[in-house]
């Protein structure tokens, strides 16, 4: 929606509010999830026209420099923290006041900046992922993309799994729904093959090997003779 009124209005950025706060909210909401490194890198200063140029600065600063100036800043009537509050206002209310408690001061700083970490991390790897899945590609058609199964099972499985979750957004397999159970299922095509049948992924996609190509298609291959590998 960000994007689109960006564009609309011709902006050139959109700046954000985020504070070092909101990132460390993120993070821990990500460990609750069991996410990956690139969730719990949390949110990037800069990704296309939005900004978050506070990311390094607290939500108390922040509402100093609001009452030095006078400003009235716009507050959230659903951040309360209490019933019926979204899970991030209670995060913020609730549990990291807890954690501040329990372990002492400067557990948000910490987890900001553990995800500044994995975010470097994460970058690498995902480079990584971009050029291995250029040179294991033996062919790409519209909705289908055919690996090679054995040059892909050579490259570590954080290459590995990431390759193949880029695999299923190029093929139109709706990004957000793919989850871990999809990608290493696929995975088991590669490194553990025995001759398995195809992979059901989201919005009717599948991913099957067949004769040391593993197919990741948007929507079902379906049909013909069943040339798996014996």
């Amino acid at each position: 929606a960000l994007d689109e009124a960006a564009r609309g209005t011709g902006a050139a950025a959109v700046l954000l509010g985020h504070t070092r706060d909101d990132q460390a909210e993120s993070v821990l909401l990500g460990l609750a999830r069991g996410s990956g490194a690139r969730s719990l890198a949390g949110m990037q200063v800069s990704r296309g026209v939005l900004r978050r140029p506070w990311l390094e600065v607290t939500r108390a600063q922040t509402t100093r420099v609001c009452q030095v100036h006078g400003w009235d800043p716009w507050v959230d009537p659903t951040d309360h923290g209490g019933g019926g509050a979204p899970l991030r206002s209670q995060v913020r209310h609730r549990v990291l006041p807890v954690l501040e408690e329990v372990l002492g001061p400067g557990v948000a700083a910490a987890l900001a900046r553990t995800a500044a970490q994995l975010r470097e991390d994460a970058d690498v790897l995902d480079a990584l992922a971009v050029d291995v899945l250029g040179r294991v590609t033996l062919g790409r058609w519209a909705g289908r993309v055919d690996l090679d199964a054995a040059a892909l099972g050579t490259h570590p499985a954080a290459v590995r799994r990431r390759v193949l979750h880029r695999a299923c957004a190029q093929v139109g397999v709706p990004g957000g729904a793919v989850r871990r159970g999809h990608v290493l299922d696929l995975d088991a095509l590669v490194v553990d093959w025995r001759g398995q049948g195809p992979v059901a992924l989201p919005g009717g996609g599948e991913g099957r090997r067949r004769c040391g190509r593993l197919t990741v298609a948007g929507s079902p291959t379906g049909g013909g003779q069943d040339d798996r590998e014996q």
